[in-house]
This record gives C-alpha cells, sequence and structure tokens, in this order.
C-alpha cells in the first residue's frame, strides 16, 4: 500500500513539473515582439504638468510611466551616447553601459529636480540601471534611462486616467 502510495505521489510530482515548464514556455512565448530601437516621435503639445513618476519590472521588460495632470501629450524618445540637459546641452551623468535612452515628454515639470537627479528607484531591475532627470524647459520635460545593456527594443505609449490625468509609458524590454 505504501509502495502505490508513493508511486502516485512521484506521478503527480511529474505532471506538476510537466505542467511548470508547460506554463514557462508559454509565458517567454507571449512577450511582446516588433517594439525595434529607433528613435519614436509625437509632436503633440502637453497642457498638463508631469506629476508623479513610477517604475516596474515585468517578465519581459522595465516600465518608467510618467503622470501628467491632463490630456497627454507627446514625446520624443531616442538611444543616445550621452543624455543632455534641457536649455544648456550640458552633459547629464546617467548610469548605464553603453548607450542610453533620452525620453523628451511634452509637458512641463514645475519642480523638476536639477538634471543628474534620480527620479526613480530601479535597483535589482534587469534592464534599467538609472532614471534621472534631465531638465524642464519651455513645455518639456527630459529623462535620461541608464540600461545594463542596450540599445535594446522599447516603446512609447499614453493611456488615459485615472480621473482627469492621463500617463505616458515607457517599456524597454529585457532582451531582444
Amino acid at each position: 500500500m505504501a509502495r502505490r502510495a508513493l508511486s502516485a505521489l512521484l506521478f503527480a510530482l511529474l505532471l506538476l513539473g510537466a505542467g511548470l515548464a508547460l506554463t514557462g514556455t508559454a509565458a517567454a512565448a507571449t512577450c511582446p515582439t516588433g517594439w525595434g530601437s529607433l528613435p519614436k516621435d509625437n509632436p503633440t503639445m502637453g497642457t498638463g504638468e508631469v506629476d508623479n513618476l513610477r517604475t516596474g519590472t515585468h517578465d519581459c521588460y522595465d516600465r518608467l510611466v510618467i503622470e501628467v495632470d491632463g490630456p497627454a501629450g507627446g514625446w520624443h524618445a531616442a538611444y543616445v551616447d550621452q543624455v543632455t540637459a534641457d536649455a544648456s546641452g550640458a552633459v547629464v551623468t546617467t548610469p548605464g553601459n553603453g548607450k542610453k535612452l533620452q525620453l523628451t515628454v511634452r509637458h512641463p515639470w514645475y519642480s523638476a529636480p536639477a538634471p543628474g537627479t534620480p527620479v526613480a528607484s530601479v535597483a535589482g531591475f534587469p534592464t534599467f540601471r538609472s532614471v534621472v532627470a534631465a531638465g524642464s524647459f519651455e513645455g518639456q520635460t527630459t529623462f535620461g534611462i541608464g540600461l545594463r545593456n542596450g540599445p535594446l527594443p522599447y516603446r512609447v505609449f499614453t493611456l488615459a486616467g485615472p480621473g482627469g490625468h492621463s500617463r505616458i509609458v515607457v517599456d524597454v524590454r529585457h532582451t531582444w
């Protein structure tokens, strides 16, 4: 009887292991593709101010969310060798390996910290190494995103809400 119970237990564990292996394969197959690493631009000027920033990491990518008060305006994102500050053009220290992603959102940030100041915590993220302020001038705000490796595929898009706010979202894949 004990032998039969042990066999049943081993069989159940084998099935559970096979199920987990299939789940892992299915999850890897669902990573979004087709983003590319070329510059992305939406020239629409926004009217609201940058209110908040937050970051998160997902199975396939790291995410930066910039919340604005009002409808989302546009952006310009491109890989650069050095992030530069709005107005002055001074190089902004952006920790990371190789190319950096410079993101300019078409919204002012009246309380923007000094260029080079970290504005989001990304400790332990697979792709993001740093997110720093690079200034706010004439209705637009620039950020530097330092990567652990790169350039990598990314996308930029907007989301409405919550309430009268909206969000500009940047996702950078962990791998090609």
